[in-house]
């Protein structure tokens, strides 16, 4: 569910996967492999994507249905 997600969150925004991965520090490859499955996320750049596009590591992983990030301190 992940890879889709990160998929759909950076294609609904219409951004690149190179532009993606400058913002998590990496190259468009690994980011591809990121969107693939082939390769496992880091919790940090899990993180980092969540902030990027407001919603929560929750949605991202699957987890919950809903965007909307929680609140800080929840």
């Amino acid at each position: 569910m992940i890879y889709k997600r990160i998929r759909d969150m950076r294609e609904d925004r219409d951004l690149t996967q190179e532009y993606i991965g400058k913002l998590l520090h990496v190259n468009q490859r690994t980011y591809s492999n990121y969107e693939n499955g082939k390769r496992s996320i880091s919790p940090e750049a899990l993180s980092m994507l969540a902030d990027f596009y407001e919603t929560s590591v929750d949605y991202l992983m699957g987890r919950t249905d809903i965007k909307k990030p929680y609140a800080k301190g929840e």
